[in-house]
């Protein structure tokens, strides 16, 4: 690490939503007894809270907004009317400065060892340079360009180039395999196809030209082709039958023009990205989001609840953020929104776990400590994963930087934040952190279908183990009960009462908006449910955000999420979430991974198997049944005792890691394979054999054959 990164006297730590909020009683005369009524103050006054974001990051344009929301419906919020604006324009901000302080705008590593580095400067050449490139082979304002691209600097050059010219991105990752892909790509059309000859995951290396042959033969829309050489391999690239450009030739300008290159002003609205959402069933739903909305959103939860950009950082040694993520996850695209604050942005593109000869869950952590990270972040199953590895901290480096752990995309167990807490303050003894106390955890919840997050992270807030820490600003999240009423210190139906500037602008080639109201609107419809402040909303307050995830609100604001509603345990009038069968079933040192699904339907009675994957050399025998079952009665309640325990070789899980629930409930039902689940989405298509004989075995037995 370099000198630059360890001064020797670093300012005092003041967290950034607390900048915020001086700077709002300075600017606005608005001071607050607690986070609660600030909280309350911004899901009421919706205008006077975006605005005030709008002005705290001193965003620009160069044509002023009439209103602030000038419709407040859901869905057809009009947000900002009147303003311009551009993602790229945001990040172009901060190269002089940034550069100036020494800092890199992003630093990047591979499993294969090669590292790399981009100034700010650089990144704003390369990015010109494409998208001068682009422009030149004649995509145009709102062309869809679509890129199967790995977690890499190149992917994020892509991007920026696509957006400063109005372009609409969409990516996929190369671990998914064409017919997934092409369920994405061949609803948005791309007039534009970039990828990479292969990749390295696993300790393997993948050949992905194959793949890009097919994806172009299957999407006439596409006229060019653009190909990074990853590999070294690209020289055998087949022909596309259309133009096929070097990737690295089309970022290699670097004259007058691309230093005389600006982003282009856009409407506040004008589409930014295409990320899918899958559902268990169907073709994945496009959904488009707007430059302004996205980056208002992102620069809110990035630098006020996940204080990325503390003040302490911001100056010689900066702040480094990482989040370890696929292209395939949202959670890449909030990667690369530390651009938008001038953040250097760490990213690493392969196996976090190493390979399958070699497991290893050492290197993530390994990267932080050379790399200087100081906010890290990863999904909640790599921290359950390091626990279960007895991963040593005090092994991998000079961990000292870091001041945040940030979790996302399931719910983090309590023993995981405890492992997480203890490891870091042993580290503490030997290596003490510039802002001291306690690591912090940034506990997120919110998704892909808005780019953001409803619940999340406040860095003076106490911390609760296996609890997120407040409702965020700007988002009137409740949880309703069946009668659609708010309640606190109760599960029910995690819902947005009113709208976000990053909600879905529309999901693309949905014409009618039928599919789009349907995903989140038809529970409750316009007229449902209370105003947040209080009062019966009227239909034309619009309908009522459903997110599809059961919440429990304490009475001091945390919040913990307890896994997808229509996956929710119901015993004998009861409901408990599933992760929290998870966290007892998985404490148990034989039991590495688990699932649990309640078919209770139609007045059928209940009938819940669990479902668990053992450490090697370990056999499901009586015993340890026994033992899975008083774990549970002792967590949780006797009620939740599963009715069967079967060992599994492996869990069915999305591309993004997600336990496939419901479509394995839907199967225990009697539903045809290929009605519940699309394989291309899967990580492990090949262990739904064993489900499906599950299943006839199951539903034989319940027809009495």
């Amino acid at each position: 690490m370099s000198a630059a990164l360890t001064p020797s006297s670093p300012p005092p730590y003041v967290p950034q939503i607390r900048l915020y909020q001086q700077w709002l009683a300075r600017e606005r005369g608005l001071a607050f007894a607690d986070y609660h009524a600030l909280w309350r103050w911004s899901t009421t006054e919706l205008d006077a809270f975006w605005q005030s974001i709008w002005d705290y990051f001193d965003l620009q344009s160069p044509t002023p907004h009439h209103a602030v929301l000038a419709r407040n419906v859901m869905p057809g919020a009009v947000w900002f009317p009147g303003a311009q604006v551009n993602y790229v324009q945001q990040v172009f901000r901060h190269v002089a400065p940034a550069h100036a302080a020494g800092l890199p705008a992003v630093v990047a590593r591979n499993e294969r060892g090669r590292h790399t580095e981009l100034s700010w400067p650089e990144l704003r050449r390369q990015v010109a340079s494409l998208a001068l490139a682009l422009r030149e082979a004649g995509v145009q304002r709102g062309d869809r360009v679509a890129a199967y691209l790995p977690n890499v600097p190149e992917a994020m050059v892509a991007f920026l180039a696509c957006a400063a010219i109005g372009a609409v991105w969409s990516i996929c990752a190369p671990d998914m395999g064409t017919a997934a892909v092409l369920d994405r790509f061949r609803q948005i059309e791309p007039v534009l196809l970039i990828g990479c000859d292969g990749v390295s995951y696993g300790g393997r290396d993948h050949d992905r030209l194959g793949v890009m042959a097919e994806l172009r033969a299957a999407l006439p829309s596409v006229r060019r082709v653009l190909l990074w050489d990853n590999l070294g391999t690209s020289q055998s690239a087949p022909d596309f039958g259309l133009p096929c450009d070097d990737f690295t030739r089309a970022t290699g300008r670097n004259n007058a023009e691309a230093a005389a290159f600006e982003p282009e002003w856009l409407p506040f609205d004008h589409p930014l990205w295409i990320v899918y959402s899958s559902g268990t069933t169907g073709l994945p739903k496009p959904i488009v989001h707007g430059h302004g909305g996205t980056v208002l959103v992102a620069l809110a939860l990035k630098v006020l609840h996940n204080d990325v950009g503390c003040s302490y950082a911001a100056n010689s040694f900066g702040e480094r953020y990482h989040w370890y993520s696929s292209t395939g996850w949202v959670m890449w695209n909030a990667q690369m929104s530390g651009l938008l604050n001038g953040t250097t942005c760490v990213i690493y593109d392969g196996n976090p776990g190493g390979s399958k000869e070699r497991p290893d869950w050492t290197t993530l952590w390994r990267l932080a400590a050379d790399t200087g990270v100081s906010f890290f972040g990863a999904g909640a199953a790599f921290y359950a994963n390091c626990l279960k590895a007895g991963v040593d901290l005090s092994t991998c480096g000079d961990l000292s930087r870091i001041r945040a752990l940030g979790t996302t995309g399931s719910p983090l167990s309590e023993d995981a934040q405890r492992w997480g807490t203890e490891q870091f303050a042993a580290l503490a003894q030997r290596q003490p952190r510039p802002d001291g106390g306690d690591i912090w955890w940034c506990n997120i919840s919110g998704g892909t279908d808005f780019a953001g997050a409803f619940i999340g992270g406040h860095r003076e807030l106490p911390q609760t183990p296996g609890r997120m820490q407040c409702r965020l600003l700007g988002c009137a999240v409740e949880a309703w009960n069946e009668a659609g009423e708010p309640v606190i210190d109760a599960v029910g139906e995690l819902v947005c009462t009113q709208p976000i500037p990053s909600m879905p602008l529309y999901f693309w080639g949905d014409a009618d908006g039928s599919r789009y109201r349907a995903s989140y609107f038809e529970a409750y419809p316009a007229g449902h449910g209370r105003k947040p402040g209080g009062g019966d909303l009227d239909a034309s307050a619009g309908a009522v955000w459903r997110h599809g995830d059961w919440l429990r609100i304490f009475p001091d604001g945390s919040c913990v999420i307890y896994g997808r509603s229509d996956a929710t345990i119901n015993r004998h009038g009861l409901r408990m979430g599933t992760s929290e069968i998870y966290s007892a079933v998985e404490a148990l040192p034989e039991v590495l991974d688990s699932m649990v699904v309640d078919l209770e339907y139609l007045g059928r009675p209940s009938f819940m198997p669990l479902f668990v994957v053992l450490r090697e050399g370990q056999v499901l025998d009586e015993a340890l049944r026994a033992r899975i079952a008083d774990a549970i009665r002792r967590a949780l309640s006797p009620r939740f005792v599963p009715d069967a325990i079967e060992q599994v070789a492996e869990i069915p899980r999305t591309l993004s890691g997600k336990k496939q629930e419901l479509p394995i409930k839907r199967l225990l039902l009697g539903q045809p394979l290929d009605k519940v689940i699309n394989k291309e989405a899967m990580a492990n298509p090949g262990c739904l054999a064993w489900y499906v004989d599950y299943a006839q075995r199951y539903l034989a037995r319940t027809r009495g054959d």
